[in-house]
């Protein structure tokens, strides 16, 4: 797999208006051959993500709010393992979520009307639909500034910028490991990601610990939609439901799914 220049190392250079703030680098194992990220020193304010996003992509950096005020510290102290991670264009989305279906659904449960994420996976998040659907950079936008107004979940939201080409890239591209119980090679999720990008207008906006959080310009309208896109998310995060408010597939596809311009993300 070829990969792209790394522009970290030169940023200084690039001529981005930039708060305080500094690479990291820091792994599981010891410094990275080159800087996985650049983070803010300050808490992030509503518009910083958005002016980064006019700016940035032009340079091969993409903007992000990571929080480091939830218990865990920053990616400083997450133990990334870019070293561990495969390339998300080498993996089939929808294989993928089956095999993670097939890994974790209970062969007992009984959820009527819902199919697999193989089954669905044409059902939800048409071309046409994606096509119609709102900006999805403007979407981003006002989801991450609610998410920066100080009345959002984030205890302390900072600035980042990633070397990546797609937003679902992000995760793997900083060798985050958040769903390390659940699945190790986060490149293999970003391959569902940029399957959601392309069907429901996804960009991933925010990252925690163990948290994601993405914005959703074209959300299912249906509730048919959003319970085959459930088994999705399911596959994806089975904690989102066994460790959720809504304890069935039905009820998260009608309660966190239908119109809904963001999903987010838990691994226990």
């Amino acid at each position: 797999m070829a990969t792209l220049p790394n522009p970290l190392p030169r940023l200084a250079s690039l001529g981005l208006r930039l708060p305080p703030g500094g690479l990291v680098d820091a792994t599981a194992d010891g410094p990275w051959h080159e800087p996985l990220l650049w983070l803010s020193d300050d808490r992030a304010a509503p518009g910083d993500w958005t002016a980064l996003r006019q700016t940035a992509p032009a340079v091969g950096l993409l903007p992000l709010v990571l929080d480091v005020g939830a218990g865990h510290g920053g990616p400083q102290l997450w133990e990334l393992m870019p070293g561990e991670m495969s390339y998300a264009g080498d993996h089939d989305a929808e294989e993928v979520l089956e095999e993670l279906w097939e890994e974790y659904a209970d062969e007992d449960a009984t959820w009527p009307g819902l199919t697999t994420p193989a089954e669905a996976s044409d059902a939800p998040g048409s071309p046409e639909a994606t096509a119609a659907a709102q900006d999805p950079e403007s979407v981003a936008s006002d989801i991450v500034d609610s998410l920066l107004d100080g009345r959002g979940p984030l205890k302390d939201p900072r600035l980042a910028l990633v070397p990546a080409r797609r937003s679902a890239d992000i995760p793997t591209a900083i060798g985050w490991m958040g769903p390390a119980n659940h699945e190790h090679d986060t490149g293999r999720l970003s391959a569902v990601l940029r399957s959601w990008e392309d069907r429901f207008g996804i960009r991933t906006v925010a990252l925690g610990f163990d948290t994601l959080l993405v914005s959703v310009a074209t959300p299912p309208t249906t509730l048919a939609d959003a319970e085959a896109l459930a088994a999705e998310h399911f596959a994806f995060c089975p904690d989102n439901i066994w460790q959720g408010t809504d304890s069935t597939l039905r009820a998260y596809a009608e309660n966190q799914l239908l119109n809904q311009p963001a999903w987010h993300f838990w691994w226990d």
